[in-house]
């Protein structure tokens, strides 16, 4: 059996104060001057350290905030209160929510799952992976406790296509070789976001972190002079049709990605020939061909399908189906064709939490690319004013890599350990197990029609 893997994660303390959900308004006016003030009685002493940062305008108040609420409830005029903050409700947009932001920075900073002890504050139902529910049934074996336990579970997977069978020569030999496949040790690959202020040092912290945690990293061909001279393991070069007979791939890159095009075939065969022991992965945008895109790839012996949708998780072109879907229809449709043991399934787009690895390796792929996580990561908002042409407000650009690739790993460490209590709770020890595992999860919209179904549809109708 290997050895456990684990992810050694230390703290990368923010470079700015984060925004936080509430603050604290104290009124003095009205003040009846207690001789044991509720400030002075604060266990954790955040009135005491009280400082206003003039870079930010932020309360340091607010960010020590234990939310206790005792000096709210103490105050005999109550003149103390705490109030929701207007610039965290501003953070990111609808999909990247400010609780899910206010999350990623927790975990880039501690390496640590957010536990909170107010219980599960998010939704038991809604659009996308929301509508989908995993089994917890073996949650109350100690054994399966996956962080903890005595059970080895592993989150390591294959890279590459499977042969359908082996073929021997007359000495009993091998006809030819069978070990064209690569495998990380967790299901999470890194991949070059669509937008922010990136430049050689953030690019040489990102790919710092995969070489640390052992995975890959996906970036765009012009930007791969930017990473380590020793990285080109952990690299996944992404080639556009124009570029690939110009492009020299490095000679340790053991995975190079294509987009889907007309001329693809032409491009495959001609990186195949000048490099025969490179996997090659073919990134297909999600819309409504997918399905029928992904099997002409796959019968015609392409290693790697890489399945994109747009950030918010939604199908590229009508933007009404979501990665969730998608991903199992085109896994069925492998497995209703019989090659879908043969090939890697991958997946990004609107990857935003830890429980989003675990549901779309149930649904059907071997591994996910993250992209946007890795920028939150840094303390991104998602305000987009670099879009714009504007300043970042948090100065990402002038960030080292060490600090990068620090925060990196303590993200992707909280989402490995999550990773693991979700597959020790279902019971299942190994990562390629959970893959297409449906039967250990529900989904609303099937119990719904299952529930609902034969009493028809809704329909509309006008009162007299």
């Amino acid at each position: 059996m290997p050895s456990k893997y684990s992810i050694h994660t230390h703290t990368a303390p923010h470079r700015f104060k984060t925004v936080t959900k509430s603050g604290i308004i104290a009124w003095e006016e009205g003040c009846i001057k207690c001789a044991v003030c509720v400030k002075t009685r604060c266990v954790y002493g955040v009135y005491d350290n009280r400082n206003l940062d003039p870079l930010q305008m932020i309360d340091s108040i607010d960010n020590e905030c234990m939310n206790c609420l005792r000096c709210v409830q103490g105050c005999p005029k109550e003149l103390i209160h705490k109030s929701l903050n207007p610039e965290y409700q501003a953070l990111g947009d609808p999909y990247w929510s400010p609780d899910i932001i206010s999350k990623l920075w927790y975990q880039a900073e501690t390496g640590r799952i957010p536990v909170s002890g107010a219980g599960y504050p998010g939704p038991f139902s809604g659009p996308g992976f929301d509508s989908m529910w995993t089994d917890m049934s073996e949650i109350v074996r100690p054994t399966r406790d996956g962080i903890h336990g005595r059970e080895y579970i592993s989150t390591a997977i294959d890279l590459g296509r499977t042969a359908r069978h082996i073929s021997l020569n007359d000495e009993g030999m091998l006809e030819r070789d069978y070990s064209q496949i690569y495998d990380i040790p967790l299901p999470i690959i890194l991949k070059m976001p669509a937008f922010g202020v990136i430049n050689g040092d953030i690019i040489k912290g990102w790919v710092m972190a995969a070489k640390r945690l052992g995975t890959l990293m996906a970036l765009p061909q012009e930007m791969i002079n930017s990473a380590p001279d020793d990285s080109d393991p952990w690299l996944i070069p992404m080639i556009s049709p124009e570029e690939s007979r110009t492009y020299a791939i490095p000679e340790e890159t053991r995975i190079a990605e294509v987009p889907w095009s007309e001329e693809r075939a032409g491009v495959i065969e001609g990186i195949e020939r000048a490099y025969s022991s490179l996997l090659i992965s073919v990134r297909i945008p999600m819309d409504e061909k997918v399905e029928e895109k992904a099997l002409s790839l796959a019968r015609n012996g392409v290693s790697i399908i890489h399945l994109e949708a747009a950030e918010n998780g939604l199908f590229m072109d009508e933007g009404k189906q979501y990665l969730k879907d998608g991903i199992r229809s085109v896994h069925l449709k492998l497995v209703e064709a019989g090659i879908r043991d043969e090939i890697t399934l991958l997946a990004s787009g609107g990857i935003a939490m830890a429980e989003h690895v675990a549901k779309a390796i149930i649904c059907g792929v071997d591994a996910v690319l993250i992209d946007f996580p890795i920028l939150i990561a840094l303390e991104c908002r998602m305000c987009r004013r670099c879009t714009k042409g504007l300043e970042c407000p948090v100065e990402i650009d002038r960030a080292s890599p060490s600090w990068v690739a620090s925060r990196v790993a303590n993200l992707v460490g909280a989402w490995h350990n999550q990773l693991l209590e979700v597959m020790g709770a279902m019971g299942i020890r190994d990562a390629r197990r959970l893959r297409g595992e449906v039967g250990r999860a529900m989904f609303f919209e099937e119990l719904d029609r299952a529930t609902f179904g034969s009493m028809g549809e809704v329909e509309d109708c006008e009162l007299e």
